[in-house]
């Protein structure tokens, strides 16, 4: 690789960096061709985009970026390293949690987990990245807590109120 070429990789990938909040390093190692093109398919339709590069040219990038930042992850670059950037936290996770359970395999293994600025490193972690609650989940169950209560008081009022119409009618066939 020419040093023009890894420059173009290391630009490509800090352009990848900064699009995404989120980023998956996992180990693909003992995959075969055919595993990773299912796992690459898998990303696709989950909207996660997979690349593999390098880890010199992937903490190079990370590096001029924001070193500080990022410095949590470099310890799991090594061996034969996947990025997966998602906007969603989670579906990376799921994606390889789903994969393994298919494969009937260990691998690809977490390496790191890059959310939101949070480092999370080891494959301990995979199960835990599977509940993350997206924003979108958040912002579901605070509007259900929300209305709730809402709910209640406008079924209490209109119960109210229709007995209120129901004494009515019982006084009016009694005048009657």
């Amino acid at each position: 690789m020419t040093k023009d070429q890894k420059n173009e990789v290391i630009e490509l990938l800090k352009d990848k960096f900064s699009a995404y909040n989120n980023f998956y390093v996992a180990d693909t190692e003992s995959l075969t061709v055919s595993q990773v093109g299912q796992l690459r398919r898998a990303c696709f339709s989950k909207e996660v985009e997979m690349k593999v590069a390098k880890n010199t040219l992937i903490k190079k990038a990370l590096e001029s970026l924001d070193d500080e930042k990022y410095a949590g992850v470099y310890d799991s670059l090594h061996q034969v390293t996947a990025l997966m950037f998602s906007k969603n936290p989670k579906n990376p996770a799921v994606i390889i949690s789903s994969f393994r359970k298919e494969s009937k395999g260990e691998k690809p293994t977490l390496k790191a987990a890059f959310i939101n600025g949070d480092v999370y490193m080891g494959d301990e972690n995979l199960d835990t990245l599977t509940k993350i609650k997206t924003k979108e989940e958040l912002i579901g169950e605070v509007i259900g807590l929300l209305q709730s209560p809402a709910k209640r008081v406008l079924a209490a009022l209109l119960h109210h109120h229709e007995q209120k119409a129901g004494e009515t009618t019982g006084e009016v066939a009694a005048a009657e």
